[in-house]
């Protein structure tokens, strides 16, 4: 516990720090066998001709890795909403469920995605509705699913979905951001509240670990991947429209 009292040394910044080293050592060595076991699914089906989504990934990390520079072409991003229309007065919507299921199997007819594509899903908690609900329906429709969860968080929660599932309880593949259960990591003297979410910078380095996997299985499959440059830099969009963009459009990677 980190002491907040004067002339102690001991800052909360330190403590984070450390508490960040200790994920990452976490995660090398209990995940490094799921993370090559990803990064091999996704170079299948790259071979195959699949495409690669990613959906929203604990609070959108997915978009740390699309469309900047050092980014793979593959990776496409999996976003929906609904727009209605409606012009009558304002009320009261605070009793709106807004995590529900049922809009899974349409989200998904109306896309692009096809059986034998790979979706990535994130719910830290495994159990958030529109999640599981999304991801229960890609596999119907014959998609392969990687869920990136915390494990020790959905193993202390109940399911909430009609399936009576969790993620990692169904899906292909679950990543474990070795989160703790109920999100932060640290527990400050005098604040009821824990401090620092894990999951996000967990799954960003988990991700890029499943990419740089990707990119060797491709190398070894005789594939060039494009990587974007920076749109900052001089001659990084020139590059990606005449280089990554065309080659991605038509094949896929």
């Amino acid at each position: 516990m980190i002491k907040l009292k004067e002339g102690e040394g001991i800052m909360i910044l330190d403590d984070y720090q450390k508490r960040v080293d200790q994920l990452f050592e976490q995660i090398k060595t209990t995940q490094r066998e799921n993370i090559i076991t990803a990064g091999k699914m996704i170079a299948e089906t790259i071979d195959a001709g699949g495409n690669i989504y990613l959906s929203g990934i604990c609070h959108s990390i997915e978009m740390d890795l699309f469309n900047r520079g050092g980014g793979p072409a593959f990776y496409r991003t999996f976003h929906y909403k609904l727009d209605v229309q409606s012009d009558a007065r304002e009320r009261d919507r605070s009793d709106l469920d807004t995590d529900m299921e049922g809009l899974g199997a349409y989200i998904l007819k109306a896309s692009t995605i096809r059986p034998g594509d790979i979706l990535f899903v994130g719910s830290v908690s495994g159990r958030t509705k529109g999640v599981v609900d999304l991801a229960w329906e890609a596999k119907k429709m014959g998609v392969k699913v990687i869920a990136m969860s915390s494990m020790s968080y959905a193993q202390t929660v109940d399911a909430v979905h009609s399936s009576g599932k969790k993620l990692y309880e169904f899906v292909d593949l679950t990543l474990d951001n070795c989160a703790p259960a109920a999100e932060a990591m640290l527990k400050v003297d005098g604040i009821e509240a824990n401090f620092a979410a894990a999951s996000g910078i967990a799954s960003s380095y988990i991700l890029w670990s499943v990419t740089a996997v990707v990119l060797e299985e491709m190398q070894k499959s005789g594939k060039t991947p494009l990587l974007l440059k920076s749109a900052n830099f001089p001659g990084g969009t020139d590059y990606n429209n005449a280089e990554v963009y065309p080659h991605y459009k038509e094949f896929g990677w």
